[in-house]
């Protein structure tokens, strides 16, 4: 098994670094503060950073075929303003349970975005996994999940991988982007094939599974079969998502959290919460725009 390491880029210090997305019209890098809250911003080619404070806890975002991106909130699905902060509620699947908050989300090729929620104070298993279509309609596909984490999509969009990430567990469904149903839940990665606990994911052209190991301080790659194949390796911990970037999109970009490395002091690892980058020799896919 292959082990690479990953190079700091810049943003140490963020809480909880989460969600990175490339722009591959703008191409710049994108990805988000969830506790701070806020909305971060790279330009490789000068280095520039921009960050874009939000006014609520988010969990995830996508961008939109249109212009601009939709985002899961701390109060439910809006349209976020990339350059302001500013959002426009579409509706809130869960404003009865005011424990819960939305966690990690992703669009498919059909142009959805899915996002799932979690139970923010005693972590029993009360989050659900939504698909939000373009036309605005909100579906509950399924329930149970304690953190709802990692969600990818194979190259074709006929598979969606889902993480519980306190269960260890990576599962993937067959899916019908058309419909949107969800079918033949299995095991794809079972806990312990891997260090720490899974994160956020990204699929490569190849269909390998990249995913982010919080607490094991490194991404796993995964073959179709759910077999450990690589591992890149961070000088920090808490690592937390990743993503696919750059012209070529052959630098995966990592996302990490400082909040929680310490109760009581500053983190003891000096880069926790910064953007990192590798360069494994394989390329990524585009990322999928909600189409609403």
């Amino acid at each position: 098994m292959a082990t690479a390491s990953a190079e700091y880029v810049c943003g140490k210090g963020t809480l909880l670094g989460e969600c990175p997305i490339w722009d591959d019209r703008a191409q710049v890098l994108y990805w988000i503060d969830c506790r701070a809250p806020a909305l971060l911003r790279l330009e490789p080619a000068t280095g520039n950073t921009q960050t874009v404070p939000l006014a609520e806890t988010i969990g995830s975002f996508a961008l939109r075929r249109g212009g601009g991106a939709v985002a899961a909130l701390a109060s439910g699905f809006h349209f976020l303003d990339l350059e302001t902060g500013a959002t426009t509620n579409i509706g809130d699947p869960e404003a009865d349970r005011p424990d819960n908050r939305f966690n990690d989300g992703r669009a498919d090729p059909a142009g959805a975005f899915w996002a799932g929620t979690m139970n923010r104070r005693h972590g029993g298993t009360d989050g659900t996994l939504y698909r939000l279509d373009p036309d605005g309609t909100i579906a509950a596909r399924f329930g149970g999940i304690t953190v709802s984490n990692g969600l990818a999509l194979s190259p074709d969009g006929r598979t969606l991988y889902f993480a519980d990430s306190p269960t260890g567990t990576i599962f993937a469904f067959d899916l019908d982007l058309e419909s949107g149903e969800l079918a033949n839940r299995r095991i794809f990665v079972a806990p312990g094939v891997a260090p720490g606990y899974p994160d956020g994911s990204a699929v490569d052209a190849e269909g390998f599974l990249w995913n982010a190991r919080w607490l094991a301080g490194c991404v796993a790659r995964f073959d179709p079969a759910g077999k450990l194949e690589r591992t890149v390796k961070l000088p920090v911990a808490r690592v937390t998502c990743c993503a696919f970037g750059g012209a070529d999109l052959e630098t995966l970009y990592i996302t990490t959290a400082s909040h929680g490395a310490l109760k009581d002091g500053p983190p003891p690892e000096p880069l926790a919460g910064g953007l990192f980058a590798a360069h494994p020799g394989i390329v990524g896919l585009p990322e999928s725009r909600f189409a609403g």
